[in-house]
């Protein structure tokens, strides 16, 4: 039990945690037609996803990524969601040691009953199933990040920047700024 002077944080005192900052623009819709630049990190960024072989010191074409059986499971998980979103395209993707690196397309026009898919529900149905099939082959704890980081791709310009980052990412592994020790 903390004393009222004390410089120790009361863990049940909601008001001593940080507050979460909320990433997302206010009044937009995540669900409409548009392209969106997403980046989900591992737990602890851990690097357990894949390998960057080459290491920067090769030929930029030697370069490359080995995906470990979690990595694995992770693009298959993401290629998926094609299926489980008609509305939804994974235009490019890259799955480095710790991250993943995707563009979402969602399509205006969808079929059935069912609301659009939003961003942030497509990110967590692909967080949720990922984990899940992680569980089988033993990955204890959780896989990835609570939150993840998005950004609404508005021109051309910006969609061209955003594939060169994504195709480049693992060749400048070591200066990104989410690089660990493997």
């Amino acid at each position: 039990m903390t004393s009222e002077g004390s410089s120790r944080s009361d863990p049940n005192n909601k008001k001593d945690l940080p507050k979460r900052k909320h990433p997302r623009l206010d009044h937009y819709d995540y669900s409409g037609a548009g392209a969106y630049f997403v980046t989900i990190c591992t737990q602890n960024r851990r690097c357990v996803l894949s390998h960057i072989v080459g290491r920067g010191l090769a030929p930029a074409e030697a370069n490359g990524i080995e995906y470990t059986a979690l990595g694995t499971i992770a693009e298959e998980q993401l290629l998926l969601l094609e299926d489980r979103y008609p509305s939804l395209s994974i235009d490019k993707y890259v799955i480095m040691p710790n991250h993943i690196h995707a563009i979402l397309i969602l399509a205006g026009d969808t079929a059935g009953a069912s609301p659009r898919p939003t961003v942030m529900d497509i990110v967590c149905a692909y967080k949720s199933l990922t984990t899940r099939e992680c569980k089988r082959l033993g990955q204890t704890g959780k896989l990835f990040q609570t939150s993840f980081y998005e950004h609404v791709i508005r021109c051309r310009e910006d969609y061209e920047e955003t594939v060169r980052y994504i195709c480049e990412n693992p060749m400048r592994w070591y200066y990104d700024e989410l690089y660990t020790e493997e």
